[in-house]
């Protein structure tokens, strides 16, 4: 992914209700979830829903797909595992950090 698609991305999920929809339709799995669970589950207003959903949509986070008179949305795993990759790859030169063992930091400076 280019910076401005991971930058899109990140800045989709910065925000208090959009992860937690996120984070919904993540442990959701790929069958996803009709908007009206989605509202149940976060607790947002049918309008604020549509919208947080429309931000994670554009940024390519969630897909959404009709079936029948429902809107089913979905996590896009393929995106967060990128943005995933791109921030261990350019931050932490490809090695997992970690309290235990600050691989990504330099000799002498903690996270």
């Amino acid at each position: 992914m280019e910076e401005l698609e991971i930058a899109k991305a990140l800045s989709a999920i910065a925000h208090e209700s959009r992860l937690a929809v996120f984070r919904h339709l993540v442990q959701a799995g790929p069958q996803g979830l009709p908007a009206g669970k989605l509202a149940e589950l976060t607790g947002l207003a049918p309008s604020s829903l549509s919208f947080h959903l429309k931000e994670l949509v554009m940024a390519n986070m969630a897909s959404s797909r009709q079936e029948g008179r429902f809107v089913i949305y979905s996590a896009k795993y393929e995106t967060m595992n990128a943005v995933l990759a791109y921030l261990t790859e350019n931050c932490c030169g490809g090695n997992p950090c970690t309290p235990a063992s600050p691989a990504c930091c330099p000799e002498g400076e903690s996270s």
